[in-house]
C-alpha cells in the first residue's frame, strides 16, 4: 500500500516517533494529508514551524475523547497511533491515568477507525507488553490486544488492524540516554542494576519498520524487528566512561531483561530476514500469504540477553553524537 495521495493521522503527533514519522512520509512520499492529533497546543505550534508544509493538519485533542477523536479520523485513510503514557514510574503511581489513556482510548481509536471506514490501523507497541510486570506493560498488552482482535470486530467494513512491537528508541524523550548525558554533567551516572540489558532501536528503524508494515499487513499481524541488545555498563562506557557509576536498585516495574518474542508467541510467528511477525490465532488468518517465513524450534524465545545481535560501543556511540 502507497502513502502517496493519502490521509493519515498520528495519535501523539508531536512526539518523537510522529514528528520523525511525519519528516520521513512528506519527504519520501506525497500523501495528501498529515493529520497530527495530540494535546499540546505548544508542540503542535513548534511542530508547524518546523515543517511549514501545507499537507500538515492539527488537531487539538485527546484519545479519551471519542467525539473529538472521530472529527478528527473523518476521510482518513491510515491511522497510526503512537498516544500513550509511557512513563514505568509514573504509571505505577497513576494507574487510572494510564488505563484511561492507553487501554481506554485505545478502544476509542479501534471504535473510531471502523466507524469512519479507515483502511489500515497500526499500533506502536513496546517490549514493555510482553510478559507485563508493571502497569504501563500491561496496559500496552491490552491495547495489542483490542488492535488485534478488533480485526473480528469490522465486520462488513473493510479497516484492517496491526501492530508493531520494539525496544528502547535511541534519544527518544524519556530514554535512559538523555539522561545519562544530563548526568555526565556532573560527573555521576545512576544505573539500577549492572546486569541489566536492554533492545535498542533508532527513531528512523522504527519509523521505516511501520511504514513496512502498513504496507505489508493483512490485519492481526505483530510485527517485530531483529534489533540489537546492550549491556547497561557497555552504554555507560559510552556515554561517560570516566563517570562515578551510582547503583540505586530496580526501580517499581522494572525488569533486568526485556524479552520481544516469547515461546508461547513463538508457536503461531514467523521468522524472515530483519523481523519477526506474530500471527493472529483467527480460523480465517490466511497463513498461505507468509509463505516464504520460517517457523521456529520449540523454546525459542527472543530476549535481551540471550540475542545473537549486540550493539559494538563505537556503533552506539556514533548514534548518541548524532544526538
Amino acid at each position: 500500500m502507497s502513502l502517496d495521495n493519502k490521509t493519515i493521522l498520528i495519535t501523539g503527533g508531536t512526539g518523537s516517533f510522529g514528528q520523525k514519522f511525519t519528516e520521513t512520509v512528506l519527504k519520501n512520499h506525497n500523501p495528501k494529508a498529515i493529520r497530527i492529533f495530540s494535546r499540546s497546543e505548544y508542540l503542535q505550534w513548534e511542530m508547524a514551524q518546523k515543517f511549514k508544509d501545507e499537507r500538515l493538519r492539527f488537531f487539538i485533542g485527546d484519545i479519551r475523547d471519542k467525539e473529538r477523536l472521530s472529527r478528527a479520523m473523518n476521510g482518513v485513510d491510515i491511522v497510526v497511533h503512537a498516544a500513550a503514557l509511557k512513563q514505568v514510574p509514573i504509571a505505577e503511581f497513576n494507574p487510572m491515568e494510564a488505563i484511561k489513556t492507553n487501554i481506554n482510548g485505545t478502544a476509542n481509536v479501534v471504535d473510531v477507525a471502523i466507524d469512519n471506514g479507515v483502511e489500515k490501523a497500526i499500533l506502536i507497541s513496546t517490549d514493555k507488553a510482553v510478559n507485563p510486570v508493571n502497569l504501563y506493560g500491561a496496559t500496552k498488552l491490552c491495547a495489542e490486544k483490542l488492535f488485534i482482535q478488533a480485526n473480528a470486530y469490522v465486520g462488513s467494513r473493510k479497516t484492517k488492524f496491526s501492530c508493531v512491537r520494539y525496544g528502547n528508541v535511541v534519544g527518544s524523550r524519556g530514554s535512559v540516554v538523555p539522561v545519562f548525558l544530563e548526568q555526565k554533567k556532573t560527573g555521576t551516572l545512576t544505573v539500577t542494576d549492572e546486569k541489566m540489558t536492554r533492545f535498542w532501536i533508532t527513531l528512523e528503524q522504527g519509523v521505516a519498520l511501520v511504514i513496512n508494515s502498513i504496507a505489508s499487513m493483512y490485519g492481526g499481524e505483530i510485527f517485530i524487528p531483529k534489533i540489537p541488545s546492550m549491556k547497561i555498563m557497555d552504554l555507560v562506557k559510552v556515554i561517560s566512561p570516566e563517570a562515578q557509576v551510582k547503583i540505586t536498585g530496580i526501580r517499581p516495574g522494572e525488569k533486568l531483561h526485556e524479552i520481544l518474542l516469547t515461546a508461547d508467541e513463538a508457536r503461531h510467528s514467523l521468522e524472515f530476514d530483519s523481523y519477526f511477525i506474530i500471527e493472529p490465532e483467527f480460523a480465517f488468518w490466511k497463513k498461505e500469504s507468509l509463505k516464504e517465513g520460517k517457523t521456529f524450534v520449540e523454546g525459542f524465545n527472543y530476549s535481551s540477553d540471550n540475542n545473537t545481535q549486540w550493539f559494538k560501543q563505537e556503533d552506539f556511540k556514533k548514534l548518541v553524537n548524532e544526538l
